[in-house]
């Protein structure tokens, strides 16, 4: 399929999801990372009729994992951070003193039995009361270990905040100065932070739900009392595609380099299919969906961005790999 062909069909075919009211956002497509198809769907904020445009920031979920993994890669290609360290070499007050064993790769790879800070405490904590790496940290560091480290591999929002930890401790900064130093700035992605839930932030897409605490579906409702006031390394912070563009550029470009993931390491399970050849990685939660994936067949880029629940976001990513005859992931 040439690249005519491509855009009509993505074209035609967000058109008919947002007919539907199936998709809210943001979608880009580049080649050799030139945007070739870029619009926008649906409302920033339904309250006021406040529709997306190109510029809208909107949350990326567990995208910003990828911006801790080269957060960390810096500090290891420093010296500051060696990724067979124990955990507790730079957390010795972490409370859990098995989790403490667990090394930096294994953390990064989701490898070390570190669980999540989604549950109970956070149900019950005012979402205004989290907003540090500290705050998130208070919810899951004396939780025990799932299994003992280097032994399994499971999903670790937890894991991800530890690192955020690290980097604060090691860096002297906190995680989102430093993200916005080292990462941000640096690639002149100058619509990419942490936004807090109740600062005055411009251009920020409002997340909609039709999620309920029984795993139901009713009418979509703001996401506002499910999201903490401000995200974490484990992902919540905000970007526009087109600033996503630019982190995908410089990763294609080794203008940031990962020592993360050498090549004898195993994929983790949460990477995307493109994560073979190059970037991807999605992320979701209530109200939130986002899916980045580089280097697809043709050298082209899929970002899209949605402020409505999950797959709205991942389920365009999926027909534009299928339209690349590549498999499900």
């Amino acid at each position: 399929m040439n690249q005519s062909e491509l855009v009509a069909k993505l074209r035609s075919h967000m058109d008919e999801l947002s007919r539907k009211d199936e998709f809210s956002g943001v979608v880009l497509l580049a080649k050799d990372g030139v945007p070739v198809f870029e619009q926008a769907y649906g409302l920033a904020n339904r309250e006021y009729n406040v529709p997306n445009n190109i510029e809208t920031k909107f949350n990326l979920g567990s995208i910003n994992k990828l911006f801790t993994r080269i957060a960390i890669g810096q500090l290891v290609i420093e010296g500051k951070v060696g990724l067979d360290d124990p955990m507790g070499k730079y957390l010795p007050d972490y409370p859990n003193k098995e989790a403490q064993k667990a090394t930096i790769r294994q953390i990064a790879m989701m490898r070390s039995g570190i669980g999540d800070f989604f549950g109970a405490k956070f149900r019950d904590t005012p979402k205004d009361r989290i907003r540090t790496i500290a705050d998130f940290m208070a919810l899951l560091a004396a939780e025990p270990l799932a299994f003992e480290p280097g032994t399994k591999e499971a999903y670790s929002n937890g894991g991800f905040v530890v690192l955020g930890a690290v980097i604060e401790k090691v860096s002297g900064q906190s995680y989102y100065d430093y993200v916005r130093e080292h990462i941000c700035k640096r690639l002149g992605m100058e619509s990419t932070d942490f936004y807090e839930a109740d600062g005055m932030t411009s251009n920020l897409a409002t997340g909609y739900t039709s999620q309920t605490e029984d795993d139901d579906h009713g009418p979509r409702r703001n996401n506002i009392y499910t999201r903490p006031a401000r995200g974490s390394s484990a992902g919540g912070g905000y970007s526009t595609a087109r600033d996503l563009l630019k982190l995908a550029n410089a990763l294609e470009a080794r203008k940031l380099t990962n020592p993360v993931f050498a090549p004898d390491v195993p994929k983790p399970a949460d990477m995307p299919f493109a994560a073979l050849r190059g970037t991807g990685i999605a992320g979701g939660a209530p109200g939130i969906n986002a899916d980045m994936e580089s280097s697809l067949p043709g050298g082209y880029t899929v970002i899209v961005l949605s402020n409505y629940d999950p797959p709205s976001a991942t389920k365009v990513a999926r027909q534009v790999r299928e339209w690349m005859g590549l498999r499900e992931y």
